[in-house]
């Protein structure tokens, strides 16, 4: 599992994109302060190693909803801004689900860059997260390991067509998607998350797979699931098991 090496101490105001995170931090809370609890910053921001490509991601936290800014995403003075906005009560429940998307969700849950946290309600999610990581059955993950499985699969199968028709367009879309779902099987397998998509593809070695590495990953796959007690095949009975 990814850790926090890397995570800054303090924000460099003097950059572009740190200089732009505090401009929209005082944004919001002058049209919102009432409405806002928490303002932070995830991905590579949060870590401490962005770049001149990298975006702002912004993470605002409101007491109630249909309050606050709108969520969006759009450059700002040349700068991609991610803004998203939920509620700490919907925040805090995402942070208490295991779900399909987990390998790509559990960074922001883990590690965040509080710019606004008089209430530590980014430590108490953090706290939150780990807590159902640890009291979670491995049953769960191979769970969701298989359901992602079986999305890479029917991706991979619908590139294989593709290609056969000389769809190569639609093929190489199929086979990002495989190579993605293929890679959050390999989180859940070995409870892994990464910091975005290109992280999860490059840290599983399925970045550069072709049809057949990527058919034999997925055989290999399979086979672990069933020697967990997920078979990725059986009788209809099975399947509300």
């Amino acid at each position: 599992m990814a850790d926090n090496e890397g995570v800054i101490d303090d924000l460099d105001a003097t950059s572009p994109r740190g200089a732009l995170a505090i401009r929209l931090r005082e944004a919001v809370l002058d049209r919102w302060r009432a409405e806002v609890l928490a303002i932070g910053l995830c991905g590579s921001m949060a870590h401490g190693d962005d770049s001149d490509s990298s975006d702002v991601n912004l993470v605002v936290v409101t007491s109630r909803a249909r309050t606050g800014p709108k969520p969006v995403r759009r450059l700002v003075d040349g700068i991609p801004v991610d803004l998203r906005v939920f509620t700490a009560e919907d925040g805090m429940g995402q942070a208490r689900l295991l779900a399909p998307m987990w390998p790509l969700l559990a960074d922001a849950f883990i590690t965040t860059f509080p710019l606004l946290d008089a209430h530590n309600w980014f430590k108490d999610r953090r706290e939150a997260h780990l807590m159902l990581l640890t009291e979670a059955r491995p049953m769960e993950f191979t769970g969701l390991a298989r359901h992602n499985w079986a999305v890479a699969s029917g991706a991979h199968a619908r590139a294989v067509r593709h290609a056969q028709r000389y769809d190569t367009d639609a093929a190489s879309m199929m086979m990002a998607e495989a190579r993605l779902y293929a890679a959050m099987v390999a989180g859940f397998l070995t409870r892994t998350y990464f910091r975005n998509t290109a992280d999860a593809v490059r840290h599983t070695g399925v970045a550069a797979a072709g049809t057949r590495e990527l058919e034999a990953i997925l055989k290999y796959q399979a086979e672990e699931l069933t020697a967990r007690g997920r078979p990725v095949d059986g009788r209809l009975g099975a399947l509300f098991d």
